[in-house]
Formats: C-alpha cells, sequence, structure tokens
C-alpha cells in the first residue's frame, strides 16, 4: 500500500483526496492542514450565527468537470429559496432538485451583480456601455476614454508591466480611472512595476472589445450557455446554501468516510528527500512532531514554506523562493440595519438593499478595497436577512504591517470611519462587528517572481512531488484552476507519473480562457 500525504485540505487538496479515493488506488491517504478549519481561502466563518466568505467566491468554470464535481458534492436547487419566495423570482430551477428551505445540502442559483463605487457614484462591473456609465463619467472623461481607446486599438504597447497590458486593452483614461488606483491598493505597488503575467492570468480574456460584443450580443443570448462569456461577463453563478465552508467541509467528510486521514493544526516543518524523491513528511501539532512516510507527495502549502521545509535547496532556488511575495488579507464583518446606498436598479431585493454580491471600492482616500454584502450570496448567511443587513469590508495588506497589528479593537473602529466618510453607513446602525485575518492569500507577481522557473523547475525534478492550487503553484488561480491542477496531479498518479507537467499548464493554456469552440458548447 502507497503512503499518500496531501498538503493542505483547502479546495485544491481536498479535490486531489477526494479523486485519489474514489480513483481505486491503493494507499492510505493522509491530509495535513495547518488549521483548525478545512477551505483554506474558501472557508466560511461564523461570527454570532452569521456567516462570513473570507473573500467571495463565485462558483462558476468554464469547465463542464468541475461543474458537475461541484453539483455532484451538493445539488442544486430544484425550488425557491427564503429570498426567492419573498420576491418571487423565476430561476432555473433543476428538475427535482433539492428545496433550499426543507434541505442544507442544496446549490443556490444566485444572481451576479458587482460594480464600482468610484466618484461616489456607482458603475457596472466590468465597465459597461450604458447611458448611466457615461453620466456618471460626464461629457469630458467619456470623451478622453473613447479617444483612449481608439489610440489604444491601434496604438500597442510592450507589454513589460500589468500597466501596459492593461492601457492596451481599455486605453489609458479607462485605465486610470477604472484599474490603477484600485490594482495598487490591492498589491500595495504600482501597475508599471507588476508583471505583466497578472494580467494573462486574471484577464486575458477581457477587453473593452469584448465587452461591446457583448453588449451588442446580449439580446441575442437569452437562454444560451454561460460558457462562452469571460468569468467576469456572466450572469448567474451557484453558491452553496451555507457559504463555500460547506462545500468543503462536505467534501472533507465524504474523504474521510472513504478512509482518509484529515489532520487540523499539523503544520508540516520538514520534508525528506532522497534520489529525486520525497520519503518523508514531518509535522507539528500541539508540540509534537510526526514523521510520515511519503510515497508520493501532492502539495498546495505555499512555495516559500515548501522551500523552507526541504534541505540541500540550490542557492538560487532558495533565494527565489524566499523572497516570493504575497499579499496578505483583513476582512471585517458589520452587522447593520440598512445601509445609505439606494437601490436604483431593477432588481429586486429583501428589504430594498442594493443587489450587489461585491462592491469594488474605487475611491482613494480609503484603503478598503472591496465591500460584500453577504444577503445577496445567500439569505442563509445571515440570520436575520430580513431586518439586518451582514457585510464584510476587505482590506489587502502585508503581515506586520501597520494594519495588520492594529488591534481588533482599533481596526474595527477605523473600517466602520472608512464608510461613514463614504456615506454607506452610520455609526448607530451597527449593532455587531468582527475581524479576521488570512496570511498569504493573494501570491503577487513581482519581486523575485520572475525567476519563478528557477523554483517550478528544481520541484518539478523531485518525480514524486506534485504541486497544485493557488500557493502550491504561486499563481493566482481561482478555484475552480485549483480544482483542476488536482484533476492533472490525480490523473499523472493513477497513471504511474505520466504527463506530469500537466500539472502546471492549468490556466495557461490560451484556449481555457477564451470562448469555447462551436462544437464544445
Amino acid at each position: 500500500m502507497k503512503e499518500i500525504v496531501i498538503i493542505g485540505a483547502g479546495p485544491a487538496g481536498l479535490t486531489a483526496a477526494y479523486e485519489l479515493l474514489n480513483g481505486k488506488i491503493d494507499a492510505k491517504i493522509t491530509v495535513l492542514e495547518a488549521e483548525n478549519q478545512v477551505g483554506g481561502i474558501s472557508k466560511t466563518v461564523c461570527h454570532n450565527g452569521n456567516r462570513m466568505d473570507i473573500g467571495g467566491h463565485r462558483f462558476f468554470s468554464k469547465d463542464d468537470s468541475v461543474m458537475e464535481w461541484w453539483s455532484n458534492m451538493l445539488p442544486l436547487q430544484g425550488a425557491p429559496s427564503a429570498d426567492d419566495i419573498i420576491l418571487n423570482k423565476q430561476k432555473p430551477f433543476k428538475e427535482n432538485g433539492k428545496n433550499p428551505e426543507t434541505e442544507d445540502e442544496v446549490m443556490l442559483i444566485r444572481e451576479r451583480v458587482s460594480r464600482i463605487l468610484y466618484l461616489r457614484k456607482f458603475f457596472d462591473y466590468p465597465v459597461s456601455l450604458r447611458p448611466e456609465t457615461f453620466i456618471n463619467m460626464g461629457f469630458k472623461n467619456t470623451v478622453r476614454a473613447g479617444f483612449g481607446y481608439i489610440k489604444s486599438v491601434f496604438v500597442k504597447r510592450e507589454e513589460k508591466s500589468l500597466e501596459d497590458f492593461m492601457i492596451n486593452r481599455f486605453g489609458r483614461p479607462l485605465y486610470e480611472m477604472f484599474f490603477r488606483d484600485y490594482t495598487e491598493k490591492v498589491w500595495g505597488l504600482h501597475p508599471s512595476k507588476i508583471s505583466a503575467s497578472w494580467g494573462a492570468q486574471r484577464i486575458k480574456g477581457l477587453s473593452l472589445l469584448k465587452t461591446i460584443k457583448n453588449a451588442i450580443l446580449a439580446p441575442f443570448s437569452k437562454g444560451k450557455s454561460q460558457k462562452s462569456k469571460e468569468t467576469s461577463l456572466i450572469e448567474q453563478f451557484w453558491y452553496p446554501k451555507f457559504g463555500p465552508g460547506q462545500l468543503w467541509e462536505t467534501c472533507a467528510e465524504k474523504c474521510e468516510k472513504l478512509g482518509a486521514d484529515i489532520v487540523k493544526n499539523a503544520r508540516v516543518t520538514d520534508v525528506e528527500t532522497k534520489d529525486n524523491k520525497i520519503i518523508s513528511v514531518t509535522y507539528e501539532k500541539n508540540g509534537e512532531k510526526t514523521v510520515l512516510p511519503c510515497d508520493i507527495l501532492v502539495s498546495s502549502m505555499a512555495i516559500k514554506d515548501l522551500i523552507s521545509a526541504l534541505k540541500n535547496v540550490p542557492e538560487n532556488v532558495s533565494e527565489v523562493a524566499l523572497n516570493l511575495p504575497y499579499r496578505d488579507f483583513i476582512t471585517v464583518g458589520l452587522l447593520v440595519d440598512k445601509l445609505n446606498l439606494e437601490n436604483k436598479t431593477k432588481i429586486k431585493t429583501v428589504g430594498n438593499i442594493v443587489p450587489d454580491t461585491w462592491i469594488y471600492v474605487q475611491e482613494p482616500e480609503v484603503k478598503v478595497g472591496r465591500l460584500q454584502i453577504f444577503n445577496n450570496w445567500s439569505p442563509y448567511l445571515v440570520s436575520d436577512f430580513k431586518n439586518k443587513v451582514w457585510i464584510g469590508l476587505e482590506y489587502f495588506v502585508n503581515e506586520n504591517d501597520e494594519l495588520w497589528n492594529m488591534s481588533d479593537e482599533d481596526f474595527i473602529s477605523f473600517a466602520k470611519n472608512e464608510l461613514i466618510s463614504l456615506n454607506i453607513i452610520k455609526d448607530e446602525n451597527v449593532f455587531d462587528a468582527v475581524r479576521f485575518k488570512v496570511k498569504k492569500a493573494y501570491p503577487a507577481y513581482f519581486g523575485s517572481y520572475e525567476r519563478f522557473d528557477e523554483v517550478k523547475n528544481w520541484l518539478s525534478s523531485f518525480e514524486n512531488l506534485y504541486c497544485i492550487g493557488r500557493n502550491g503553484q504561486h499563481r493566482y488561480n481561482n478555484m475552480d484552476h485549483s480544482m483542476l491542477t488536482a484533476f492533472y496531479a490525480v490523473k499523472s498518479i493513477l497513471n504511474g507519473g505520466e504527463n506530469k507537467q500537466d500539472v502546471w499548464n492549468v490556466n495557461v493554456e490560451e484556449s481555457y480562457h477564451e470562448t469555447k469552440k462551436a462544437s464544445e458548447n
């Protein structure tokens, strides 16, 4: 019997465990999770009966195998949810699907509404061509944006940086209005100093031309598959009744029933190698160290931490890996009785709150990057969704910087005051608050990242090591991409190590991002 060790019980690690357990392999599978909760940054945390999605996760993928996997784990809803009933909303419910009012293991169908708050006004995200956009921008900015875009069509910049990448697709005026400051808020660095690889990773298939095309064709695409659209342009998505963490907790339970050993609060300290193979993994829990023999290692831990755990690392590899940059994450949950934001859309909501799941805060005078409204993700996240609004304020920080080191009380006060300054809430409307911090939430594309291939190539030399997931590959993957790395890793393992390099190619191939061919729809 083989000994397979999986580091990390997030989407990539748990997907790998589940697929291996269902892959008819004679192996003992141990999953080591450093935290006391599974799900990674896709976990859901609960505070006084209100659940918070760390980061916000839309369940949508262009890959049919991922969509099928999700629906097998949590079946799609076949009857209205609590807010659907109140609002009398009609959705493409699944025939004989689950009723979220009577069953918990269910995936909801939700409307995608994400907007940008800029100049104290709402803009569609991505920026649309509706009259409201031009009215909010004003005549002068609209003319500038139009000429700027036309110039970008005919005069292309060499794409050395993320700034070049964005200007080539949107023109300089739109870039300066809607991308530059927000990108710097997220990454703590000007876009001119960030690799163009970030754009290729996250927004390769999105441009103003594609937005125009989508707007023109929208009236003719009703009822057609969303898979032909870029992820940022989809109109609906799936979402677990109790948040993304529910799906991964369900997956973990199924893995344990199938025989996996999931060890929480287990911090990996050492990875031993011999003759280009991993032979053991040591983890520490409650001050005690345990050594696990290892025939195959599947790692979703941060590359920086994996390299620290390995021995005899070449100097150049160590230098690059230990200096890989990350952005850390802080979110503040606020329970309020109302928002000062007026719902001027045609979308009906309970309490007539704004319909957004996310609001991208472009206002440069505040540090908050995004605002989540959990009522709109799922009414079941909020203990009293009819009378209260549960919101999340997202901050992108560096571990041990000024914001990270603030006390919970001081940071919550700081966050509240930012929303008050934007006239989004009033202090007297806040009933409850909490802060959560997440380390290494976003692998960054600057600094030593430009030499990342040196690390990747060395790690690839270990024939029984598979690096998967966002942090496991230092790649800003979406959740479905992280799962696909696990799919390919398991496929390679079950086939004796064949096509091992495919694991690194997820979300790199152009065909994955672009519109599917007609034969694939």
